[in-house]
């Protein structure tokens, strides 16, 4: 199976593992050239027999994946392109009704077969940090990593899954925190919260999550989806109606006064490398 074409990612395949690096500089935006990439993949790599582990990471040291492109706030066909390009991408398969493109990837990563790893060495906000809830174990740096759901800051709520897939692994309580506290959580608190597996010294990340995935990886090749099968049968996946009422949330809050916000977001430097290391506080100085 070939993957060489993804223009937003590089694909290493080696003795059983997928190494994905999200490689769409200058800050990996969840934008109409990386959404229908991950979306191919996914596609592609459900029948890849040669795959039993896939690892997603960055090439960029500062951001995973740093959010959704502040042009579905500023652009009314921004989002509407996006999706059109990423339902283009896999087009065999189908959104379900009432969820929007971003969900979908996150339910149709969720079920592949293979395990999914990321390994997060940056930020993940937004639709990155949906994205990276979605894999089945999530292992972060210490002192180096970052994730957040920042925006009802913008007016809007998290609608790429984030409302559901946060809930789901931190609970109620915590996830109202996170949501409407639109803090940034570095590695160790989002251990404790449940959003990640473990937090690990920033030098032991790749070893750590190497070695891990080649375990699997060397593992009779049928045991990986039906054990997967077996857990999710007591922890199934997230209902489709659950998605449905977050993106009616979503389509609801947006406006004239969201599009404005966006605008003076970006004339803040939000979307800048500089601005982004410090999004939270500039998005609550508006």
């Amino acid at each position: 199976m070939s993957y060489d074409d993804l223009s937003a990612l590089t694909t290493d395949v080696t003795d059983g593992v997928a190494t994905v690096t999200i490689d769409h500089p200058p800050l990996n935006l969840m934008d109409a050239s990386l959404l229908p990439s991950l979306r191919a993949f996914i596609a592609r790599v459900r029948d890849d027999a040669d795959v039993r582990v896939i690892v997603f990471e960055s090439a960029d040291p500062e951001f995973f994946i740093a959010h959704g492109d502040m042009a579905y706030l500023t652009d009314p066909d921004a989002l509407p392109e996006a999706t059109r390009a990423a339902i283009a991408a896999a087009p065999d398969a189908t959104i379900p009704e009432g969820m929007n493109i971003l969900q979908a990837l996150s339910d149709e990563v969720r079920s592949l077969p293979q395990v999914t790893i990321g390994k997060l060495a940056g930020f993940a906000r937004g639709a990155g940090n949906e994205f990276f809830m979605s894999l089945d174990m999530r292992f972060a740096a210490i002192g180096k990593s970052g994730q957040g759901q920042p925006e009802v800051l913008m007016g809007i709520l998290p609608g790429g899954g984030g409302t559901v897939t946060m809930t789901r692994l931190a609970g109620r309580a915590r996830a109202l925190e996170l949501i409407l506290g639109a803090e940034l959580v570095g590695a160790e608190l989002a251990e404790r919260y449940g959003l990640i597996n473990r937090a690990l010294p920033a030098g032991e990340l790749d070893a750590f999550v190497g070695s891990l995935a080649r375990r699997i990886a060397g593992l009779r090749p049928d045991v990986i989806p039906i054990t997967k099968a077996a857990v999710d049968a007591i922890a199934p996946p997230i209902p489709h109606a659950a998605y449905a009422v977050e993106n009616e949330g979503l389509y609801a809050a947006f406006g004239d006064d969201v599009t404005e916000l966006a605008h003076k977001l970006l004339a803040a430097g939000i979307q800048t490398r500089e601005g982004e290391r410090e999004h939270e506080r500039i998005a609550n100085s508006m």
